[in-house]
């Protein structure tokens, strides 16, 4: 079962490291500024913790536009869901 939520930035671990491209932070940044946050990210919560492995420009630009929490499609999981995330 998915759910939507907002959830505080900090709270999200990022485990894979992802090259982001700088103008589409930028684009997102501006976008975001003007319209708001259009798309939700999409987590994982396993054993009440948070994980992001998409949704990395979306994530970096809220960062840098300084918002606390995030907009999620959050899907709770096991630990070996996470584990084939991480392999």
């Amino acid at each position: 079962m998915v759910r939507v939520e907002t959830i505080p930035l900090h709270k999200i671990r990022r485990p894979l490291y992802r090259q982001n491209d700088p103008n589409k932070v930028a684009a997102l940044m501006e976008s975001i500024q003007e319209i708001g946050l259009q798309e939700p990210i999409d987590i994982l919560e396993v054993d009440g913790e948070y994980y992001g492995f998409s949704g990395c420009h979306r994530f970096e630009a809220c960062t840098r536009l300084g918002h606390e929490t995030i907009l999620c499609r959050v899907r709770r999981a096991p630990r070996s869901v996470l584990q084939k995330h991480l392999a």
